[in-house]
């Protein structure tokens, strides 16, 4: 039998990972995206054709038990999320609403429509916030220092508490940071790379960016949704980091990021009080071994590799639009 899963945030950087980590496994592909004039495919466009598309809404309940029964996916990756840090200080009301509620949402159609569907809930590093310990495990205590933090920890603890309060089979993956060329261009490793490359074509003189010491654990995100995957084939729902366990700051990625163009990131980045978070996260770096131990899971890219697969990507993308080809 063809397995069935609904991906909600599927025009997403992890959605379009993930959906195509799925087609290469022979699932049927539901992908839920919201009604808006502004829906944006630019990232599924090559299996655009392959997945059925279902309108629903992390807002409204009536519409997630709708795209539930409809479809009756075996397997639900809830992706969907309010997700960059920095919009969260100014609408937090709406983070709250998306990332918070929303899962509950979701975990509220599953019970309802059908309690043996398999959940996965997109947990974040971000949670963390002001470590209480380094690296950080599973069991490390949570102090989020963003909205966007304070709902990611409830969207958590909703799943553990639905998982434990009804059986369902639902895990969380507490994912560090995880980029690539499909990358936002508002997040920072997305603006570095473009960044640098629009200066060694000529298009910009410098790059503006916040806090160059804050640290990230960064991995590669066509490498991470296979751990969303495997958490939802165990026998027992639970809840694993999913990182790479090295630490570079945002300075190492400029260096490597500029580098790749020939260019010192020294005469070009300039820092901007304007970009800085007004509660900062330092320094996140996970332990990814009860992935390693008990999904089989390791990250397959190195950080450089990382760096300078975002940076070609970009440097084909602009130079492909300076050629005339979109």
């Amino acid at each position: 039998m063809t397995r069935r899963a609904l991906i909600t945030g599927i025009t997403g950087q992890d959605g379009s990972y993930l959906a195509e980590f799925l087609l290469d496994k022979g699932y049927e592909v539901i992908g839920m995206v919201r009604r808006s004039s502004t829906v944006n495919f630019e990232r599924i466009a090559h299996i655009q054709d392959r997945v059925t598309f279902t309108q629903g809404d992390l807002l409204d309940q009536a519409s997630m038990i709708d795209v539930v029964q409809t479809h009756r996916p075996q397997e639900v990756y809830n992706l969907a999320a309010q997700s960059f840090v920095q919009t969260s200080f100014n609408q937090p009301v709406l983070t709250g609403e998306t990332t918070a509620l929303g899962v509950t949402r979701v975990l509220d159609a599953i019970r309802f429509v059908d309690p043996e569907i398999r959940f996965y809930q997109a947990s974040s590093s971000e949670m963390f916030g002001k470590v209480k310990e380094v690296p950080q495990v599973e069991t490390t205590p949570f102090y989020p220092r963003s909205p966007y933090g304070v709902a990611k920890v409830y969207g958590h603890w909703i799943t553990v508490n639905y998982r434990e309060s009804y059986d369902l089979h639902a895990s969380s993956g507490i994912l560090f940071n995880h980029e690539s060329p499909r990358r936002g261009l508002e997040f920072v490793t997305r603006k570095i790379t473009h960044g640098a490359c629009q200066i060694k074509l000529g298009n910009a003189t410098e790059l503006r960016l916040g806090n160059l010491e804050a640290k990230r654990d960064w991995g590669y995100a066509g490498d991470y949704v296979e751990a969303m995957w495997a958490m939802l084939q165990q026998d027992e729902p639970e809840d694993f980091v999913v990182a790479t366990g090295e630490t570079h700051s945002v300075r190492e990625f400029c260096e490597l990021a500029f580098a790749r163009l020939d260019l010192n990131y020294e005469d070009y980045v300039v820092r901007d009080e304007r970009f800085f978070r007004p509660a900062e996260v330092d320094l996140l770096v996970g332990d990814p071994a009860k992935a390693a131990t008990k999904l089989g899971w390791k990250p397959q890219t190195s950080f450089e590799d990382l760096v300078n697969m975002m940076v070609d990507a970009d440097l084909d993308l602009l130079t492909g639009k300076l050629r005339g080809i979109s």
